[in-house]
C-alpha cells in the first residue's frame, strides 16, 4: 500500500501545482487588466488636457499615443492568457480525476482488506464456537 500512498501523494502535488498555476494566471489577467484601465483613464485625461480626442490627428498627444499602445499590448496580453488559462484549468481537472481514481481505488482496496479481515476474524471465532460445542457436549 505503500506505493499507492506514495501516487496518492504525488497525484495531490500536482493537483495543486496546477491550481497555483490557474490562480497565478487568473492574477495576471486581473493585474493586466487593471493596468489597461488605469491606462484608459490616463488616455482620457491626456486627451481632455490636449482638447483632442482624435488618435489621428497631427496634435494628439505622444503620451497618449503611446499609452494607446500599451494598452493594446497589455489586452493583447491579457487574451492570450485567458487562452492558456483555460489549457491549465483543463489540466487542472483532468489531474483532479486521476487523483480521484486513484483515490477510489485505493478505498476500494481498504474496504477489501478490511472485508477480509473480517471475514478471518469470523471464522476465528466460529471455530471458537465450535471448539466450545464440542467440549460442552463432551
Amino acid at each position: 500500500m505503500k506505493s499507492r500512498d506514495t501516487l496518492i501523494r504525488l497525484k495531490k502535488f500536482q493537483v495543486d501545482e496546477k491550481r497555483r498555476k490557474v490562480m497565478q494566471i487568473e492574477g495576471m489577467i486581473a493585474e493586466f487588466e487593471r493596468m489597461a484601465t488605469d491606462l484608459e483613464r490616463e488616455i482620457k485625461v491626456e486627451q481632455d488636457r490636449a482638447g483632442i480626442h482624435d488618435p489621428t490627428h497631427f496634435a494628439y498627444p505622444t503620451y497618449a499615443k503611446a499609452a494607446i499602445q500599451r494598452r493594446e499590448n497589455l489586452k493583447h496580453s491579457a487574451d492570450e492568457l485567458k487562452v492558456q488559462l483555460n489549457d491549465a484549468k483543463e489540466a487542472l481537472a483532468e489531474a483532479f480525476e486521476e487523483l480521484k481514481k486513484v483515490e477510489l481505488l485505493d478505498e476500494r482496496d481498504q474496504m477489501r482488506e478490511r472485508a477480509e479481515q473480517a471475514a478471518q476474524e469470523q471464522a476465528e471465532l466460529d471455530a471458537i464456537g465450535l471448539m466450545r460445542a464440542r467440549n460442552a457436549t463432551v
